[in-house]
């Protein structure tokens, strides 16, 4: 079974990243809601009865997943912490722990550019129907005192957290489906598929073994800024690496945590890296970070690449492009 890509023309600023099964032969394709989008696996296999209950075991996991980091499903793990008290410690499944572990190194790696404690900062930016608002200055003031990855005390040996104040808004969308998407591709493998692409709404895309008769798993990066023209940026094919893209869409705020306001000065920034859940959280951190500070962490972090679209009069200008990009891969 095979599919091609959405017409970048048809949804401005996204999708991110798309790609063409039908340059793969043998494919078979599943679907999933979850995560408000839809998650998709493209399977390489013999037996498309076999491969569709490896994509149903898969498509569980992703559900068990979003149980445990959802903000938005009463008595998950992120909500109790949402309500938690400070100074009471509360024990966590081990993938909360482990994705929240994640979290607090990639912030520390990029001096807080990143952060899943921002919760409040969004709230304050946005009315209860997420459309754009200003907050008051006490508002503001209120929320930057609750918003901070050191307010979260994670113990390894008990696999519990800690809040040093309360109340913290924990909001793990700048991670949760690259996480997702990992552990579907784990669960892909313990069926021995090894032959997958994985995406969660074409923001976060994870690619396993070559297939067969292929050089890569398909990905082309277009410029989601252009509605008219459409442009495509890169053309990557992938094995055993993640894609991962964020970027403003209208009404959108991208919150930078180090100033408590929404970021100006990118339109769309993509990481490449080894595995989706620091990729989602590396695309929504180079939104924030200069490009100097992105052309800096790339330098520090074998494997990881960067692709960045900055505005000019109100249209996108050049790419830039950061990191260790092959060549043919860049289009412009």
């Amino acid at each position: 079974m095979t599919s091609t890509p959405n017409n970048p023309s048809a949804n401005p600023a996204g999708p991110f990243v798309q790609s063409d099964w039908a340059s793969v032969p043998d494919v078979h394709r599943f679907g999933h809601q979850a995560m408000a989008t839809t998650f998709e696996i493209v399977v390489q296999h013999e037996d498309r009865v076999y491969a569709r209950q490896a994509a149903d075991a898969a498509f569980d996991e992703l559900d068990r997943i979003e149980r445990e980091l959802s903000r938005y499903i009463e008595n998950s793990d992120v909500a109790r912490i949402n309500s938690l008290p400070a100074g009471k410690p509360l024990l966590l499944g081990l993938d909360t722990f482990e994705c929240l572990s994640l979290c607090a190194g990639v912030s520390a790696d990029t001096e807080g550019a990143f952060d899943v404690t921002v919760g409040l900062l969004l709230d304050c930016w946005r009315d209860a129907d997420k459309k754009p608002r200003t907050p008051s200055q006490e508002e503001l003031a209120f929320a930057r005192e609750h918003t901070g990855m050191s307010l979260l005390r994670l113990d390894e040996s008990r696999y519990t957290v800690e809040l040093v104040s309360s109340p913290v808004r924990v909001d793990l969308g700048g991670v949760g489906k690259g996480y997702g998407v990992d552990r579907m591709g784990a669960s892909l493998r313990d069926w021995s598929i090894e032959r997958a692409l994985i995406h969660g709404g074409f923001s976060s895309v994870l690619a396993l073994e070559t297939p067969r008769g292929a050089v890569g798993w398909p990905v082309t990066l277009s410029d989601p800024n252009r509605e008219r023209e459409p442009r495509t940026l890169a053309r990557l094919n992938l094995t055993n690496t993640a894609v991962s893209g964020s970027g403003v869409r209208k009404g959108d705020h991208i919150i930078d945590p180090r100033i408590a306001r929404p970021i100006e000065g990118k339109i769309a920034a993509w990481s490449i890296t080894p595995d989706a859940a620091t990729g989602d959280a590396l695309s929504t951190a180079f939104m924030v970070m200069t490009v100097d500070e992105v052309r800096d962490y790339c330098a520090r972090h074998k494997g990881v690449a960067g692709l960045l679209i900055m505005p000019k009069d109100g249209a996108s200008d050049g790419p830039v492009a950061i990191g260790p990009w092959r060549e043919g891969e860049l289009l412009y």
